[in-house]
């Protein structure tokens, strides 16, 4: 129970907050980039420090780890929902992103020390369930709230969460930790990486205004912190991200398909709302009440995904996945002023739910299945590492690259326009990852049996929220075994 309702936590939040963006922005009289830096300030500082979080509660206590990131969230949160300003807002983000770091990699590494070998498949795919309802509510419970009470309470829902968090682990969950943990932790490599991820994100949000001299530095000072990051990490003797994982002509390719298609998600998710609320007159209860389709098929059919990609091989899914969601996104094409939900939007969020139900399993195990076992955990970690970073980018360039900018989020004609130009580039990014697929990926990996993360043996459907996860293996955050008391999870939430 606590680690379902720390990581519904993050989840809740990762969905609620897009379709509060609109009002969010009317209230507090922000620009749009003002508005991406409410959802990127979030990303970035997560994904920067996951891989370091999971370390720490590997090294000192995931419990610990754990319920210190539990306080810092909601702390965050109440920062949130007091924010006087859109700056306050946005900085109380970047904190809370902190504590979602904290406390995401500890959800599912309790999990796996707590439980016996033989209760924790059904555990593990009792946590992925839940949480997927999680997140099917999410959308609709943050529609409702800013519809109600206001935008302030998605983040005051935090807080009772935090709450019922903390009384449960303080008296149900034994203390975990990786008792064979040791080196240095790799802090020089995670600050490396959330400044180039910042500066970039920064640069690509503010071409949206121009290309001033501020942003030409501000990227050019992104690439070169980021060709440091990758000069420390080949010298680290316990690197953040081993660049070794690379050697690997599939786990690279499927790292690329990766950052393809989740670039696309998180920019469809981004504008999709802003559309339905600005240009087709919907409410933000209706909005969030329009993407519960993708996460409830999702749910229904997930496993059975994971199934298929064990039996066929990955090529398969990984291509046809994409281009199904690509086809989705080219019916989004249709919405636009005076849409019927149940004629323009339904369509268009159901293919892409289709799609996405068969791609997102079948990449998480492929991801595993491309290194060795002992690498499972680190790969998992760098797989979710390059989705959420993909998110970002997506979300801090797809408004200049569509030629939205400014208070222009608040015209519907100019909101339209680039919506359509968005969906095309969204549409591409889609159809990018599944030729790569179709290029890259070789044989059946997933059917060995050595390796051990094929489908996950799951009451629940798995392999259900983003970015991807595969539920039935709790990797360790370090290069352990996928399997055992040391293990930590990936990024979720």
């Amino acid at each position: 129970m606590a680690t379902v309702l720390g990581s519904s936590m993050a989840m809740l939040d990762g969905t609620v907050v897009n379709v509060a963006l609109p009002r969010i922005g009317a209230d507090l009289g922000a620009s749009l980039a003002s508005l991406q830096w409410t959802l990127n300030a979030y990303l970035l500082t997560l994904a920067g420090l996951i891989l370091l979080g999971g370390a720490l509660g590997d090294r000192y206590g995931r419990r610990k780890v754990f319920l210190i990131g539990v306080v810092w969230f909601a702390v965050a949160s109440a920062a949130c929902a007091a924010a006087p300003n859109i700056h306050v807002l946005i900085a109380a983000r970047a904190v809370q992103g902190i504590g979602g770091a904290l406390l995401t990699p500890g959800s599912l590494a309790m999990l796996q020390a707590v439980f016996h070998p033989d209760d924790r498949s059904a555990a593990v795919g009792l946590w992925s369930g839940l949480g997927g309802v999680s997140a099917a509510v999410g959308p609709f419970l943050g529609g409702w709230l800013v519809d109600g009470p206001g935008w302030r309470w998605i983040f005051l829902l935090n807080l009772p969460l935090a709450a019922a968090v903390i009384a449960v682990t303080t008296r149900s969950v034994p203390e975990s930790r990786d008792e064979g943990a040791s080196g240095r932790f790799d802090v020089l490599g995670a600050v490396l990486a959330a400044l180039a991820l910042g500066a970039i994100t920064y640069a690509l949000t503010a071409a949206g205004e121009g290309l001033s001299p501020a942003v030409w530095v501000s990227g050019v000072l992104g690439v070169a912190l980021g060709v440091a990051f990758v000069a420390v990490e080949r010298r680290a003797p316990d690197p953040m991200l081993p660049l070794g994982l690379f050697s690997s002509r599939l786990f690279t390719a499927v790292n690329l398909v990766t950052l393809c298609v989740y670039a696309a998600f998180s920019g469809v998710f981004f504008l999709l709302v802003v559309q339905l609320q600005i240009v087709s007159g919907f409410s933000p209860l209706v909005s969030g009440f329009a993407l519960v389709p993708i996460t409830v098929l999702m749910l229904l059919l997930s496993a059975r995904a994971g199934r298929l990609g064990k039996r066929i091989g990955p090529r398969i899914p990984l291509t046809v996945g994409p281009l199904l969601c690509a086809a989705g996104v080219l019916l989004m094409l249709r919405v636009g002023p005076d849409s019927s939900y149940w004629v323009d939007v339904l369509p268009s969020v159901t293919v892409m739910g289709c799609g996405m139900t068969l791609l997102v399993a079948p990449l998480t195990a492929t991801v595993l299945a491309a290194v060795e076992v002992r690498h499972a955990g680190i790969a998992s970690g760098v797989n979710n590492a390059a989705a959420r970073a993909a998110g970002l980018l997506a979300v801090a360039a797809l408004p200049a690259l569509a030629g939205l900018s400014g208070d222009a989020y608040r015209v519907p004609s100019s909101v339209d326009s680039a919506f359509h130009t968005a969906m095309l580039i969204c549409a591409g990014l889609l159809a990018a990852g599944g030729l790569i697929a179709l290029a890259t990926v070789r044989g059946n990996v997933l059917a060995a049996d050595d390796q051990q993360v094929a489908e996950p043996n799951c009451d629940w459907p798995c392999g259900t929220t983003t970015p991807p996860l595969d539920p039935g293996h709790v990797p360790t955050t370090r290069e352990g075994p996928a399997t055992g008391p040391a293990a930590g999870p990936s990024a979720q939430g």
